[in-house]
């Protein structure tokens, strides 16, 4: 599989990643031996970039991801993990409810600052078993997460003291690039306006779908030489399903504008002899400044299906089609 140079650094990812929130529970259970081969599938399939995080089955996913990559050659794969919650043991029936199915009995607080982001690094070491971290993403900073008040005082903490925590682990060595790991555009622009960066883990905002990072955020990238990674690529589901009865947009039920849209995408997609999901996962890979799009499952048989649709021949013209002011006419 290809591969992709991370910002100015000398780090490079697979142009497909692999996302570990499913293999730590998100939205169903997931056993231990389905999260190995599923792991399994996407070393089969080239893919030698992980990204896993604390949230993710607060714990869970990090010790499966470590126990799988133990045994690999340290240089043969990129690993990034996350910063920005610290976790803490509580009864079982204190657990929250973040949407993970049977994770590991913790609660977790927020911290963005110097020694918050330093205690995660190290917990992150232990949850791994592994004495290396590629890249650290600041997780979920920002009001798609936080709202606007609790967003100000995370934001300066983390000015104030967590781009410090990070730029020390990078001059020392400890890892070879840091970024943000969110949902939302706004803080991109934010912190790399006042910050450099030099990757950006994005979700669902650079889609077929869903242009928010067009406008401002791909321009200030190109000039802060600051790779993105793109994330949800379907958008929660319905540029892989099409508009069928309970597709889901943006992690909600689809709205009827939403399902009109993509059922003008499918017919693009139909007329241009190709299903709508290869368009999909490929578009991203057409921007220089994306370093890698992030795929993410539980299911074997899915991340193969996935990964079948990068063979699957999308002329670069055709994207032309689905420009938003192209859409909207398809619709008229």
């Amino acid at each position: 599989m290809n591969k992709r140079r991370i910002g100015t650094t000398a780090l490079e990812v697979s142009e497909i990643s692999f996302g570990g929130a499913a293999i730590g529970g998100l939205y169903r259970a997931c056993p231990r031996e389905a999260a190995m081969e599923t792991l399994q599938t996407a070393w089969d399939g080239g893919l030698r970039f992980f990204d896993t995080a604390p949230f993710y089955g607060f714990g869970l996913s990090e010790r499966r991801t470590g126990d799988f990559l133990r045994e690999k050659p340290r240089s043969s794969y990129v690993l990034s993990t996350k910063v920005g919650r610290l976790f803490r043991p509580v009864p079982d029936d204190k657990v929250p409810d973040h949407s993970y199915v049977d994770p590991l009995p913790f609660a977790l607080d927020y911290d963005y600052s110097y020694d918050g982001i330093m205690r995660s690094v190290e917990f992150s070491y232990a949850r791994l078993g592994l004495n290396r971290i590629d890249i650290l993403f600041v997780h979920d900073i920002g009001t798609y997460t936080h709202g606007v008040e609790q967003t100000k005082l995370h934001f300066r903490q983390f000015m104030d003291g967590g781009l410090k925590a990070l730029e020390e682990l990078k001059s020392s060595g400890t890892i070879s690039a840091y970024g943000l790991g969110v949902n939302e555009v706004r803080i991109c622009l934010d912190v790399l306006s006042r910050a450099p960066l030099d990757c950006i883990l994005l979700a669902s905002r650079y889609s077929l779908l869903d242009r928010s990072a067009e406008a401002e955020l791909l321009p200030l990238c190109r000039r802060r030489q600051t790779s993105l990674i793109i994330g949800g690529v379907f958008n929660s589901g319905i540029l892989a399903t099409g508009p069928v009865h309970g597709a889901h947009f943006d992690y909600q039920p689809a709205s009827k504008d939403i399902l009109d849209r993509v059922g003008a995408m499918e017919r693009i997609a139909a007329d241009g002899g190709y299903p709508l999901a290869a368009a999909a996962f490929q578009f991203p890979l057409h921007e220089p400044v994306v370093a890698s799009v992030l795929t993410g499952t539980a299911k074997p048989a899915n991340l193969t299906r996935n990964l079948e649709l990068l063979d699957v021949e999308v002329a670069p013209a055709e994207y032309a089609k689905y420009d938003p002011y192209t859409v909207v006419q398809e619709l008229g």
